[in-house]
């Protein structure tokens, strides 16, 4: 190996056995206690907070020191921007209406279909599971999970609920009033199969108790307690959640449908 890469074999093996430089032993001092305060903190701090907490712990460190060690461990808190005022915003975020309302819950399938996302950590990083479910049968008809939380996301879990009931129009898809359901891509994906969008009611977030009490059963059932090595891991839990368990198996409250 030496030969090939055109070293000595005393300048490798004194490579070898060289103590790591003191910065490189600082940096993975310092890294172990920002991490201790982003796991503590459930993934919610970002660099400035992780750099207050260590200034409150007496620890003396620059800012961009901070920054950069996150960001080579791919720590990064879960809010990560604050958006400025906008002119009309208060007024946009109004806009769309609450159909559930005026139906009722669903009497029959594909009637009232139900859409969200949630969070789930694997190793420290956050992923998003985006859902859809039929009010009437509690099935979950589509899923996706990705580490990162777009519009992609919750269009992938609608086409997979629309190919499973083999594309039905006309059903009310309900969900929040987040920007990847309000957006342009989920809309157009709305528009092109004939579905209805109803919204929870600004500050309402029991308008979607259906999906909500969905991962609440998860996180209960299934997430809290394991650790999962890695993002597959995960993904192959989910499925088999899902498919064999909650959709087959499980009992939901308020329901006696079995023909899903």
């Amino acid at each position: 190996m030496c030969k090939w890469l055109l070293v000595s074999r005393s300048g490798y093996y004194a490579w070898v056995q060289r103590d790591l430089p003191q910065r490189a032993k600082d940096d993975a001092h310092l890294l172990s206690k920002i991490t201790t305060i982003f796991t503590e903190s459930q993934g919610r701090y970002g660099s400035p907070r992780v750099f207050k907490a260590l200034l409150a712990q007496g620890i003396a460190v620059s800012k961009k020191r901070v920054e950069r060690l996150m960001r080579a461990a791919n720590l990064c808190g879960r809010v990560v921007r604050v958006t400025r005022r906008q002119p009309g915003l208060k007024r946009f975020a109004a806009q769309g209406k609450n159909y559930l309302l005026e139906t009722g819950n669903a009497t029959q399938l594909n009637q009232v279909w139900v859409a969200d996302v949630t969070y789930l950590k694997v190793k420290g990083r956050w992923h998003y599971l985006a859902t859809v479910m039929d009010q009437y049968s509690r099935r979950i008809l589509g899923w996706s999970l990705s580490t990162t939380r777009t519009m992609q996301l919750s269009v992938d879990a609608l086409m997979y609920a629309l190919k499973k009931r083999r594309f039905p129009s006309d059903v009310i898809v309900h969900t929040d009033r987040g920007v990847e359901y309000t957006g342009y891509f989920f809309q157009d994906a709305l528009r092109k199969f004939g579905l209805i969008h109803s919204m929870n009611r600004p500050g309402y977030c029991t308008d979607n108790a259906f999906m909500e009490s969905f991962y609440h059963s998860l996180k209960a059932e299934l997430i809290r307690g394991t650790t999962f090595a890695c993002v597959k891991y995960l993904r192959n839990a989910i499925k088999g959640y899902i498919n064999t368990f909650y959709n087959q198996v499980r009992l939901h409250s308020g329901s006696d449908i079995y023909h899903r």
